[in-house]
């Protein structure tokens, strides 16, 4: 019998082996990282090597901060790999998606929810704002590349920096929905208007303004400690664990002030970045929190393909599949198109920021999170469904992503 130390010390060596070498090794396929740890979890729990069931109703704390560490981490990767400044211009295709899709795609999923799947609307609002948000996570293939490498385009600057923000500003309508739970616990109504003006107060205004307003000071003290000329700035020691600590400063200090965390950090990123654009070192601090990221989202993905293998989908029903698909293939392809009409990109451009709406780690987070702090009842097809919809996305997305970036390339390569 082996020790279960010793078969853990194995898993996580091999888990690390692949996390270095798959990238590199599918790089040229239409198959991605996330469906390979996907695989993999599937078969290890599937065919029984592993006694723990990884069902993430049994685990609903645990799943929440290890999303929740995913997310912050991949925020910060994703914030100091943008080169272009921000702006209302520059980055007007972000405002689109923003202002536009999210809103439209909440709305969509909550009433599909209500009056296709029968789910309360305190239960379908929680499904709303946690599948609005594309995922940072897992668009690895759709984003830019690494700082000042020019892999720069419309499309994958659209999508890099939307889920960038769009985690952040999906938290005011989870926090909506904690609202209308409470109030149908206590009386089976609608938030009254006290309720609802404290949550806009509170949950909107302030936390969103914190968020970013913390954000930019923690970038702006990061900058100045990174790249001042003391002589004993960060960026001599060329060591990228700086990027952890920044996203877990950025991160604590909003939290403690009651602001969105999610925005603090990917904020923080944009603002370090800007202290000194050009500096390498930003390769660094980017190189390091992206292979931190890789790990610990194989290690989410390889759980979630375990609680696939034992029994995540055993009560889905022909309706949740039907609402999974529309959900990929009409909701959020819809709204992204509609967001991004008269932005005078070319059909092609908006056709693919539209598709990729991503969906995945953050999308746990915020059904774990919704569970923890709400009173929804039995968390069971709250789980299923979003797992459903996580499944086809990183199946569908994961395949079509290379083709698709290659093809933009093609159109962008032929019309300059």
């Amino acid at each position: 019998m082996i020790d279960p130390y010793i078969a853990f010390l194995l898993g996580l060596g091999v888990i690390v082996l692949l996390v270095a070498w798959l990238p590199f090794a599918l790089k040229a396929l239409p198959f991605s990282l996330s469906m390979a740890c996907v695989g993999l979890g599937a078969g290890l729990f599937g065919l029984g090597w592993l006694a723990f069931d990884p069902n993430p109703r049994t685990y609903d704390t645990i799943v929440e901060k290890l999303c929740e560490a995913v997310v912050i981490i991949s925020l910060m990767g994703a914030g100091l790999k943008i080169d272009r400044k921000i702006g209302l211009r520059s980055w007007a295709t972000t405002w689109r998606l923003l202002g536009i899709a999210m809103p439209i795609t909440i709305l969509a999923v909550t009433l599909l929810a209500f009056y296709a799947l029968g789910l309360p609307w305190a239960m379908a609002l929680l499904l709303g704002a946690a599948l609005a948000p594309t995922d940072p996570v897992l668009a690895s293939e759709v984003q830019v590349g690494k700082p000042r490498s020019g892999r720069e385009d419309e499309v994958r600057l659209g999508l890099t920096s939307e889920a960038g923000l769009n985690d952040g500003l999906a938290f005011p309508f989870v926090h909506l929905a904690l609202v209308f739970s409470v109030a149908a616990a206590a009386s089976g109504a609608w938030p009254d208007l006290p309720m609802l003006g404290e949550w806009v107060l509170s949950d909107v205004v302030w936390r969103v303004g914190a968020g970013v307003g913390i954000g930019w000071l923690v970038g702006r003290g990061l900058g100045w400690l990174t790249f001042g000329r003391s002589g004993a700035e960060l960026s001599g020691t060329r060591d990228g664990l700086v990027a952890i600590g920044a996203t877990f400063v950025a991160y604590a200090v909003a939290e403690i002030c009651q602001g969105y965390g999610f925005l603090a950090v990917f904020v923080a990123a944009l603002v370090l970045r800007n202290a000194e654009r050009n500096h390498e070192y930003h390769e660094a601090l980017h190189d390091f929190s992206e292979q931190i990221e890789r790990l610990l989202m194989m290690l989410v993905l390889v759980l979630f393909g375990g609680a696939i293998a034992t029994g995540l989908f055993a009560n889905v029903t022909g309706a949740d599949v039907l609402a999974a698909l529309a959900i990929i293939f009409l909701i959020r392809p819809l709204a992204g198109w509609v967001s991004l009409l008269g932005s005078g990109h070319p059909a092609k451009a908006r056709g693919v920021i539209a598709f990729f709406g991503i969906r995945g780690i953050g999308s746990f987070y915020y059904i774990a999170y919704g569970v923890n702090h709400g009173q929804f009842g039995s968390s069971e097809r709250l789980w299923a469904i979003t797992g459903l919809v996580v499944l086809i996305s990183v199946v569908v997305h994961g395949m079509s992503a290379t083709p698709a970036m290659r093809w933009i390339d093609r159109a962008r390569g032929q019309s300059a």
